[in-house]
């Protein structure tokens, strides 16, 4: 039981960690402008309002917390990996 508990903050942390990244990576290419920045920007939009509608399904069918930790954590790694391309 306590290592259900540690995994859960640990995938926890871990996501706080790895979205503070992307959204580093997302200032400052939206500091440096142009057009590149302008559709990151509404992809950023777009993205965040299309996992909360999956998250809302997830909780509805009766997912568990770190099955829904786990999906965010997938879509940040995804931006991350996609960011660090440029």
């Amino acid at each position: 039981m306590l290592f259900g508990w540690w995994k859960l903050g640990m995938d926890m942390s871990m996501l706080a960690v790895e979205a503070q990244g992307v959204i580093a990576q997302r200032l400052t290419m939206m500091a440096m402008g142009g057009p590149a920045a302008q559709v990151e920007a509404q992809r950023m939009v777009t993205e965040k309002v299309w996992a909360a509608g999956e998250t809302l399904m997830l909780v509805a069918s009766g997912a568990s917390n770190g099955k829904v930790i786990h999906h965010y954590r997938r879509k940040v790694q995804a931006n991350a990996l996609r960011l660090s391309r440029r």
